[in-house]
């Protein structure tokens, strides 16, 4: 297996400055997903960048003013050699009010071997780290034998799935590294999924006949949509708890599989009785599972408790679950990601990275979710590995550690080479 040239690791210490001020120009666009739709010129700085270091790049608008980037570099041997991806997103997370900021949100400052500014962490530090990466690759004429992909993408601070668009337009390859903060540990993730579940009454009723609906011999049978709400977050509640006991997955806390009920809205005012009720749940679950076994137990336990109800057994709950975007159509999906720490490219990531940080490599499971769920439910084998730390992602004086940066520069340096040049079985 082919090994990086000395001389270009030296190059990433040598010219650390460039690095940083890659990250500095990308941290000058506020990509600020919410609101979005305001990533074009940030979009135009990455396909240029790509374009000088001789990639082929396509754009497209996934939403009005908010396209995804990519670029690919064909390997000299693209028949018999791995290709690999290499996936960010270039949004960061809202701001807010800025007055507990100490330093610049969208001027990035350089205090103390930290990197400060929204998006440093999250993830505009390995988006910097690669695009560096892939300027010293060709500066250095390093011979790729399989085909490198570079993959800008949009929304993902908002569920937009930027990342499935690339692959619904048909981009693949023999493995897809997500840069996502991981604290530079190789991790696999949980998923994510929200939904919608309405209680809806075949009748509207003036407030003044709930005295009928309440007491023996009133006559009507109706209810308020927002009290039979509450038996349906109980019947959650119960149904999270079963979860914790029966359901387990390495790598994450007992528990962990929640369903969290965070928003509920209904009826139409004062003098009716509530003829309505939505409520919005977030379901985390595992890795083992995918989000459509979890929606039919979730529709299955609900439907047990409504048929023990009679009112909700003749006004059954309504389901509309996922979405492509929590601006849009206020939902989204994030599907689970098992790591296979058995895999080739894994194995070489972790070769890689304990090439470079002089210690073991550690596996495990995010805190958060990310892309990299879309890429292993479209069959393309992936894992996250990047810079920075979840809890410095959407803080207050976000900030990334620039030794930190450094040596993920490197590695993926390495790892580049490395599986770019790995004959295919």
């Amino acid at each position: 297996m082919i090994e990086i040239r000395n001389d270009i690791l030296t190059a990433v210490d040598e010219r650390k400055g460039e690095l940083l001020q890659i990250l500095e120009d990308l941290i000058l666009f506020p990509t600020v997903s919410p609101p979005a739709r305001n990533t074009t010129e940030a979009q135009r700085y990455i396909e240029q960048f790509l374009k000088d270091e001789k990639f082929k790049t396509e754009s497209w608008d996934v939403y009005p003013n908010d396209p995804n980037v990519v670029g690919v570099k064909k390997g000299t041997d693209s028949n018999e050699y791995k290709s690999l991806i290499i996936n960010g997103h270039i949004d960061v997370a809202e701001v807010g009010d800025d007055s507990e900021w100490t330093v610049p949100v969208f001027d990035m400052e350089v205090i103390d071997g930290f990197a400060y500014g929204r998006g440093t962490a999250d993830m505009k530090g390995a988006m910097a780290a690669a695009l560096f990466a892939i300027k010293l690759l060709n500066e250095h004429g390093v011979e790729l034998k399989g085909d490198l992909q570079f993959q800008s993408v949009i929304g993902e601070e908002v569920g937009e799935a930027g990342t499935l668009s690339c692959i619904e337009k048909g981009y693949d390859a023999d493995f897809a590294l997500v840069m996502d903060v991981s604290n530079s540990e190789i991790h696999g993730q949980g998923g994510v999924i929200t939904g919608w579940i309405t209680v809806k009454s075949k009748e509207v009723f003036h407030d003044a006949m709930r005295l009928n609906m309440i007491h023996a011999g009133g006559g009507v049978h109706g209810a308020s949509a927002i009290e039979k709400m509450m038996k349906i977050i109980a019947a959650l509640l119960e149904l999270e708890r079963h979860w914790a006991v029966t359901k387990q997955y390495p790598g994450f806390p007992a528990g962990a599989n929640t369903i969290n009920p965070a928003v509920i809205e209904g009826g139409r005012h004062a003098a009716f009785v509530a003829d309505e009720c939505r409520l919005w749940v977030t379901v985390h679950y595992y890795p083992n599972e995918t989000y459509e076994e979890v929606i039919a137990e979730i529709e299955e336990h609900l439907h047990h408790a409504a048929m023990a109800d009679p009112w909700l057994k003749e006004n059954p709950p309504e389901f509309r679950w996922g979405g492509k975007s929590m601006i849009e159509d206020r939902g989204e999906i994030f599907p689970a990601l098992e790591l296979n720490d058995r895999h080739e490219a894994v194995q070489t990531l972790k070769k890689s990275h304990e090439q470079i940080w002089n210690t073991s490599a550690k596996l495990g499971m995010s805190k958060t979710v990310t892309d990299g769920g879309w890429f292993g439910q479209a069959g393309i084998p992936a894992a996250i590995y990047g810079p920075g730390t979840v809890e410095e992602a959407h803080t207050v004086d976000e900030k990334i550690n620039i030794d930190e940066l450094v040596k993920f520069t490197k590695t993926l340096l390495v790892f580049i080479e490395k599986w770019c040049n790995t004959k295919k079985d």
